[in-house]
């Protein structure tokens, strides 16, 4: 694997995919790394449907808004689409009640998991796209996702067609703040 800040500074938004499937032992090397991902309280609260079938890629691409969304096509485009799921009451919950002030965790533990996907599909020489602006209602339909749980995002997964130039950057100066905002 390369230098991890080469892998951190070297991920792109994929949106076009060339048609190699990915091989299993690929896409069990990034379940792992979700394996792995901190969660609250390792609560875990993660769950992943793994698309491959066409037909059904084909009706979470139709849950994406007709105009718009550039990673539509890459929905269908890639061999893989990973469906982020996230357990609810579980993450910074007690007895079903959020402890936070900023409620159910399950979002910020599925962020880990995200980022752990987009990394470590990077560093095997795969892309990703997160697409996160669909119908949730209809694609947790469509995943016959169950009660209790909320589908967060998709991810398409495979071989880079294209790979486009690193976006500006804020330099660390502009987001700091030292021991107060």
């Amino acid at each position: 694997m390369a230098d991890f800040m080469d892998i951190v500074r070297g991920r792109r938004s994929v949106r076009k995919y060339d048609a190699r499937e990915v091989p299993a032992e690929a896409l069990d090397t990034i379940l792992e790394a979700v394996r792995w991902a901190p969660s609250w309280a390792n609560t875990q609260c993660w769950e992943i449907v793994i698309v491959r079938d066409r037909s059904v890629k084909e009706q979470l691409q139709a849950t994406l808004p007709p105009k718009g969304n550039p990673a539509s096509g890459a929905m269908v485009q890639a061999p893989v689409v990973l469906a982020l799921c996230g357990r609810l009451k579980s993450s910074g919950c007690y007895k079903d009640q959020a402890t936070t002030k900023f409620g159910d965790w399950f979002m910020f533990d599925l962020g880990i998991a995200c980022q752990s996907i987009c990394l470590t599909a990077h560093a095997l020489g795969l892309g990703t796209v997160v697409v996160g602006l669909f119908d949730h209602d209809r694609a947790k339909a469509v995943l016959q996702v169950p009660h209790g749980y909320e589908l967060v995002v998709m991810i398409p997964l495979g071989f880079p067609a294209k790979i486009s130039s690193a976006p500006n950057r804020r330099e660390i100066s502009e987001f700091t703040h030292h021991n107060a905002f």
